[in-house]
């Protein structure tokens, strides 16, 4: 269920682990999600790496976060929207 919802997030843009626990209707559920996307084999098909810490930082990817970064700048270039931390 959790890999189900990372497909939907679109290409270019980002979402906090606690975003995605709410809205896979379990707000408490944060470290389980984080853990079942740290799992995730898949990351460049399923993109865990659009999952960001809810104060912006990129934390915990498979492929390591030099390659998340690289992932989420690539695809705000692509499609001139997106970024890699949130704006506070």
């Amino acid at each position: 269920m959790v890999w189900q919802e990372l497909l939907t997030i679109p290409y270019g843009n980002t979402i906090t682990y606690s975003r995605q626990s709410h809205q896979m209707k379990n707000p408490l559920a944060i470290r389980a999600i984080a853990a079942a996307n740290g799992k995730n084999n898949l990351w460049v098909i399923v993109p865990c790496h659009r999952v960001i810490g809810s104060n912006g930082s990129l934390t915990g990817y498979a492929g390591g976060l030099w390659r998340k970064k690289w992932l989420l700048d690539h695809e705000a270039r692509l499609t001139g929207v997106g970024q890699t931390t949130l704006p506070f």
